[in-house]
Parts: structure tokens; sequence; C-alpha cells
């Protein structure tokens, strides 16, 4: 314990700069992704995101094309673009997708680097609802906080605790979906529907044991 704080495998180091402050702090930081002079000047954890489970879903509800919606494991040897019939051919999606997402975090940056930039500077009328919070990581703000959660410093202390054990879940989450693609050979969204079906055949036990 350090005051009232709980430490994690907290180091001599990583408590130099996690002091308590950050929501879900307990001094845990191996890899140093806090770190202003280390890993963390290259990688600000603000910046991070990631997403995997969504086109295995819409497949299954054949909102997209079955062709497309492979489970996350199988992404990486998707063939090329061409080889679908989508609207434009790979090279004119690549160009426009580059064009698009590098506007919209081009934008970001801006925010990032000078909060609240972004509700100064002209853009379509709307400028006046991106001003945000001034707090990059909680933009906050009537489209990112319509219902105006928050508002006071506790329950704001409160929610982003939560927001981070959330995170610490869903790393628990990849975790299993590594193990349930490695052992079962499907999605993990096929998995919820096998065992939904047949739980009996179809769970932890029986998947180590007939692999």
């Amino acid at each position: 314990m350090l005051g009232d704080r709980q430490l994690w495998f907290a180091s001599k180091q990583s408590l130099s700069y996690l002091d308590g402050s950050p929501p879900g702090d307990f001094g845990f930081d191996p890899l140093g992704l806090s770190d202003p002079e280390g890993t963390g000047g290259f990688i600000e954890p603000k910046w991070l995101a990631a997403g995997a489970i969504a086109p295995e879903i819409f497949g299954k509800l054949c909102l997209i094309p079955p062709e497309t919606a492979l489970p996350w494991f199988k992404t990486g040897v998707n063939p090329p673009a061409g080889t679908f019939n989508y609207w434009a051919d790979s090279y004119t999606l690549f160009v426009l997708e580059m064009a698009l997402m590098g506007f919209a975090e081009h934008r970001r940056f801006q925010d990032w680097s000078k909060p609240r930039s972004m509700g100064k500077q002209y853009f379509l009328g709307v400028e006046k609802f991106l001003g945000g919070s001034g707090d990059p990581a909680y933009p906050g703000g009537p489209i990112f906080n319509p219902l105006g959660f928050g508002k006071d410093e506790k329950s704001m202390k409160e929610l982003q605790l939560k927001e981070v054990k959330n995170g610490r879940l869903a790393m628990l989450a990849i975790l299993g979906y590594f193990v349930q693609g490695l052992v079962t050979g499907v999605g993990p969204f096929q998995n919820l529907l096998d065992h939904l079906f047949d739980p009996v055949n179809n769970n932890v036990l029986t998947s180590l044991k007939f692999h």
C-alpha cells in the first residue's frame, strides 16, 4: 500500500511517473507505456484503441457479404480486395480510405495537441459541438457525452475507473479469443452460437478434450 492506494507489482521506475492520479492506477506498467521518457514517449496511451468481433457478427446477420465476414484470426489471409464486388476498384478504395482516415486522424491530433481547438475551427457549422471537455481522453460535449455523465469530479472519477476496468476485462476477452481460435478453429461468435445450441457438447471441457 502507498497511502490509501493498493500497488500491483509496482517498481521504483513506474512509481516515478504513476502517482495515483490516473484512474485505475496501481503502479503496474511493466512495458513503460505511461513513462514519458521511455516507451510512453512514443506510444501515448490516450491515443490507442481496438476492436475485432463486429465483422463476424454482421456476417451472421447477413448485414455484410459473407466472404468479408471473416473471424479475426483469418483477416490477415483475406484475398485481395479486387476479388470482391465492391463499388469501386481496390486502388480507389485505398486512396479514399487513406484520405478520410488521414483527415479524421489529423483533426484528432489537432484536438489532442491543443484541446478545444476543434470547437473554434470552422467545420460545416457544427464546430460548436466539437469543443469537447478540454481533455482529449474524455472528449465529452453534446456528441460524445449527450447525456451529460460525469458532471462533477467525483462521478467523473468513478466513470473513468469503470472505463479502465472495462478495458482490462476486454484484454482478458482478447486472450479468450486467442485461445478459442487456437483450440476450436472458429471465431468467438460462432463459439457462442455452438455453445447455446448444444452446451453439453460445446464447452471448454469438451473443446480441450477433443483438441
